[in-house]
């Protein structure tokens, strides 16, 4: 792509996302059959999740409520009724030739996201609204593999695995307000951080539990009218959305501004290549020849159940931020980094209940903590053997003199390792900082006495040998002493 910038900015994306989220539920959408990842193929299915004659689906409950709570964090309108359709397409994959799903009274509608931009240079952040059309309840279909390729383009033959026929879905529909393949991959995140802090789904996009349609299209600035509208199916990473975004958005201003017709077609993202291809047409809502669902009654969701619901939520991740940054003085970073994981923000709320600093408990999480959980990636914030009250007795030990940042980081590793009390284990090893005036005059004329000629150079005006004392009486001291107050010492004795 080679779209001159001065053209690119006479034109405007205007994206919508389509995001599908499996359900965290033990069994499926209408059948007892386990809905577990990974099993062998063809051993999590049955008669009604195939489709055989004579069986009848029966609602999970479970479906309903994550799907009504999902709704609710989303600032939806809850439906007081909704039905079930009949979505009809012949694929393999899809052992009914039909599909389950919500046509024209879905579960919730009319809602909104708000999403952060970061901007790394200023250290400030843009908020945004993103309008939700619709959440839907829906199953999802089967899993084509492909033989001799990961493409049906290629491959010699194709397997079908029905295990996931009948995994219970809730796709979510946005309004197309987002502009920019940046602001499309915060959507895509944010969906997933309330997915996670709500306990509905895991959110796994290497798994499939999250996976996002892309609908784009490129209009003039200031045009209204949308353009033709091109969708890019099964974006499976946050990275990959982004970029499928950015190229189509050059592809299709280059057909513009050549004269081209730009198709209405579903696309695919080719990640080895980094661009979009045509996979076919794209169909509309017409040809699916929706028609209610005969064998599923009515949805409707008492009052009192929906308050029940309600009252449920969690506090969402965009309440997090706003709360961290206005409660607990956090910059837009630190908020955004906290919360981007429930774990991680309950840890660090445990430390702060425990009397510690919110900056400094911010710092640890974000910085050695987080460094030692992505050099043991098995390794989640909940298993630590350091536990929240074991830090915040730390920060207290730094913030006390007790001890110093360096000897903190020193013993970290083997906190992390072993948990315990770090008071216990400081006095343990000896390293309680040395904060008395006289031991530290001491030990610093110790080190001016057998350091005649670096004293020489330091009195000639070589100021930055100050450095060099320091060290020297951290080491005669085993690295104890007080830093602030040595350096106030040192740097008396050196000038007189």
């Amino acid at each position: 792509m080679t779209t001159a910038t001065p053209v690119k900015t006479q034109y405007e994306a205007v994206i919508g996302l389509e995001t599908h989220c499996q359900l965290s539920t033990q069994t499926k959408i209408f059948s007892n059959s386990s809905t577990a990842f990974g099993a062998t193929p063809n051993t999590h299915i049955d008669p009604i999740c195939l489709g055989l004659p004579g069986v009848l689906p029966v609602l999970n409950q479970k479906v309903l409520e994550y799907a009504v709570k999902a709704g609710l964090a989303l600032n939806c309108q809850i439906a007081p009724y909704s039905k079930f359709d009949r979505k009809q397409y012949f694929y393999p994959d899809l052992p009914k030739n039909y599909q389950i799903s919500q046509f024209d009274l879905p579960i919730a509608e009319h809602g909104w996201v708000e999403i952060s931009l970061y901007d790394k240079e200023t250290g400030t952040a843009t908020k945004k609204r993103i309008g939700v059309t619709r959440l839907h309840m829906e199953e999802d279909a089967g899993k084509l593999v492909h033989g001799g390729s990961d493409r049906l383009s290629g491959s010699t033959y194709s397997l079908v695995d029905y295990n996931r026929a009948g995994v219970p879905l809730i796709e979510i529909v946005s309004e197309p307000d987002l502009r920019t393949g940046r602001e499309a991959a915060e959507y895509a995140q944010e969906i997933r951080r309330i997915v996670r802090y709500l306990g509905v789904s895991d959110g796994n996009m290497q798994e499939g539990s999250l996976r996002c349609d892309v609908n784009i299209s490129v209009r003039p600035v200031g045009r209204e009218e949308f353009g033709t509208k091109v969708e890019i199916k099964n974006m499976n990473s946050f990275s990959a959305i982004q970029k499928a975004i950015e190229f189509e958005i050059e592809r299709q201003i280059e057909a513009i501004e050549a004269g081209e017709r730009i198709l209405q077609e579903t696309r695919l993202w080719e990640e080895g290549a980094q661009r979009t291809i045509s996979m076919r047409l794209k169909e509309g809502s017409s040809d699916y020849r929706y028609f209610p669902e005969p064998d599923l009654g009515p949805i409707e969701v008492p009052a009192q159940q929906l308050e029940s619901w309600r009252s449920e939520l969690p506090e969402l991740p965009y309440q997090k931020r706003q709360r961290y940054e206005s409660e607990l003085g956090l910059s837009v970073y630190d908020a955004r980094i906290l919360t981007d994981d429930q774990t991680i923000a309950a840890y660090f709320e445990a430390t702060v209940a425990a009397n510690a600093d919110p900056k400094q408990a911010a710092n640890w999480i974000m910085g050695d903590i987080s460094a030692h959980l992505n050099n043991n990636n098995s390794l989640s914030i909940t298993d630590l053997p350091l536990k929240p009250t074991d830090l915040a007795e730390l920060i207290g030990l730094i913030d006390s003199n007790t001890i110093s940042n360096k000897i903190a980081k020193d013993v970290l590793p083997e906190l992390l390792a072993q948990g315990g009390s770090p008071k216990a284990l400081i006095e343990q090893k000896g390293l309680i900082q040395i904060s008395d005036t006289g031991a530290i005059e001491e030990a610093i004329a110790a080190v001016i006495a057998a350091h005649p000629k670096e004293l020489e150079m330091y009195r000639n005006g070589k100021t930055k040998m100050l450095g060099f004392f320091v060290g020297q009486v951290m080491k005669q001291t085993g690295g104890r002493a007080d830093p602030k107050l040595t350096n106030q010492l040192l740097a008396k004795q050196l000038n007189s």
